[in-house]
């Protein structure tokens, strides 16, 4: 009997190639997440060279399409599953208050309200209080915690095929797990995001800095590192992040600008880019290759994170506190580094043009500091190693 005539070999291959394919509401997701990372740093430039002129900018829209991309997934996704249309998407479903769907859609779909509630919050707080020069005011708070929750859902959308993937042993998972590590990286550039504002290379001589960084990001390396089963994937995060930040440097002052508020302080003719990215590439680095050792000796989770911690702050603090040098001086001011960039309402004198270091910390003080990160750190990272060992079991 041919094999165009085997029911069973045609059940197989139909079988064999749903699986290897990766859904589009998972592309969908990623184009989601990735159009709101490049517009909202795309928006701060437009801040930073033109100033606030209305919410009809192409940086908001490309924000907010993020909040249409996810409704339009979360919105199917549930309509399959809870009526039933899609058997085996149901299978793979968590019942909430009698709707059902992959867990990371109602996480999603929550951000997609926040942001989309966020946008007239934004224009009230404007006209109530003026101009907000603050990244962290309540609005934007509310937008960035949007824009984390469908990126977080939609990573765990691709996290739940992933494990399943793993699972069966279908051939889709190497895909799956680029998209997670992609996605990965950009939550990474998310909470390097929320932190900028005290993490800019002026503040990088003190240690506020380093317990930010400490805070924020090992607790994702950790995580990804478990829940990927990839051996550099800290490495990749980190990457992703460096990329994306070193790319915003060299792409945006292709285009013109002039600011429409003032005072005008500093003449601005192009879009002005965010600052060089945090060397978290390094430590990252760092911490795959010593995972990679602690998982042969078997230690306790306590035990590596403490370590961890260590590591990832000496290491940090080991390469960035010389390059926060490097960029202070005029050998960083080319296209690369982009430290010639400054916003139209910035003082000559300011620290920034002065290529001066905020309050830099010498002494006791900053290795009190740095102990403080250190220990913040190795919570971070034992939060991490647990989570990523739950993420591992989903599959829903």
């Amino acid at each position: 009997m041919s094999s165009t005539t085997n029911p069973a070999l045609l059940t197989a291959t139909r079988t064999r190639s749903a699986t290897v394919s990766v859904p589009w509401y998972i592309w969908t997701g990623v184009v989601a997440v990735t159009s709101a990372s490049i517009g909202g740093a795309w928006d701060v430039s437009w801040h930073r060279s033109i100033g606030r002129d209305t919410f009809w900018t192409p940086a908001h829209l490309a924000i907010q399409a993020c909040a249409v991309l996810a409704a339009i997934v979360c919105i199917w996704l549930v309509a399959q599953a809870t009526l039933n249309r899609d058997p085996e998407l149901r299978a793979s479903s968590v019942n909430i208050l009698g709707l059902r769907a992959p867990l990371g859609v109602f996480l999603a779909g929550w951000g997609g309200v926040a942001m989309i509630t966020s946008a007239p919050f934004d224009n009230w707080w404007h006209n109530a209080y003026g101009l907000d020069v603050k990244i962290v005011s309540p609005p934007h708070a509310l937008l960035i915690l949007g824009i984390r929750a469908v990126s977080f859902g939609m990573l765990f959308l691709i996290l739940a095929a992933m494990n399943r993937a793993a699972a069966d042993g279908t051939s889709n998972f190497s895909l799956l797990q680029k998209l997670f590590l992609y996605m990965g990286g950009l939550t990474i550039g998310g909470q390097m995001f929320f932190v900028q504002e005290h993490t800019w290379d002026v503040f990088l001589h003190e240690a506020a800095a380093y317990i930010w960084v400490a805070i924020a990001v090992p607790v994702l390396f950790a995580a990804y590192s478990e829940a990927s089963r990839f051996r550099w994937a800290a490495t990749t995060t980190a990457a992703v992040y460096t990329f994306f930040l070193i790319a915003e440097i060299l792409i945006l002052p292709l285009f013109p600008a002039q600011p429409k508020l003032g005072p005008v302080f500093n003449p601005v003719t192009h879009l002005v880019p965010g600052k060089f990215p945090i060397l978290i590439i390094v430590p990252a680095l760092a911490l795959d290759l010593f995972w990679q050792r602690a998982r042969q000796w078997k230690w306790q989770p306590w035990k590596i994170a403490i370590v961890s911690g260590i590591i990832f702050v000496a290491v940090l603090f080991a390469v960035e506190w010389p390059f926060a040098k490097f960029l202070m001086s005029k050998a960083s001011a080319n296209r690369f580094f982009g430290t010639m960039y400054f916003d139209y309402n910035s003082r000559p004198h300011g620290f920034d043009r002065a290529r001066q270091f905020v309050q830099p910390e010498w002494g006791i003080g900053l290795w009190l500091g740095l102990m403080r990160a250190s220990l913040y750190a190795m919570l971070s990272i034992w939060l991490g190693l647990a989570f990523g060992r739950w993420m591992r079991e989903v599959k829903r």
